[in-house]
């Protein structure tokens, strides 16, 4: 269950983090509110995710997992290029949370 939580966590982290970005330094009321809810409930998860599993492990899925979503948000809005060298990178990092898993 501590791993369902934490990819939870991590899925919320880019929402966190996508809503930020939208919420142009705070002066959008919407975006502004989904980035308080989805940080509040991504460091919740995380939080309780570590109660259970290693805190190094956790917290490398957690920003892994974030930050592969993120970038292919971006990508998928078009704020970012999808190059083969980015994507090849994302696979190597989605490749090590795999591993992180398979070794805990």
């Amino acid at each position: 269950m501590a791993w369902l939580i934490l990819i939870g966590s991590g899925i919320l982290e880019a929402v966190w983090a996508a809503a930020l970005s939208a919420s142009q330094g705070f002066r959008r009321r919407r975006p502004t509110a989904l980035f308080f809810a989805a940080l509040a409930l991504s460091m919740t998860g995380l939080a309780w995710a570590m109660t259970s599993l290693p805190t190094g492990t956790a917290y490398a899925v957690w920003v892994g997992v974030g930050a592969t979503l993120t970038v292919l948000w971006a990508v998928w809005t078009r704020q970012e290029r999808a190059t083969w060298s980015r994507m090849a990178l994302l696979a190597v990092l989605v490749g090590s949370i795999v591993g992180l898993k398979a070794v805990s």
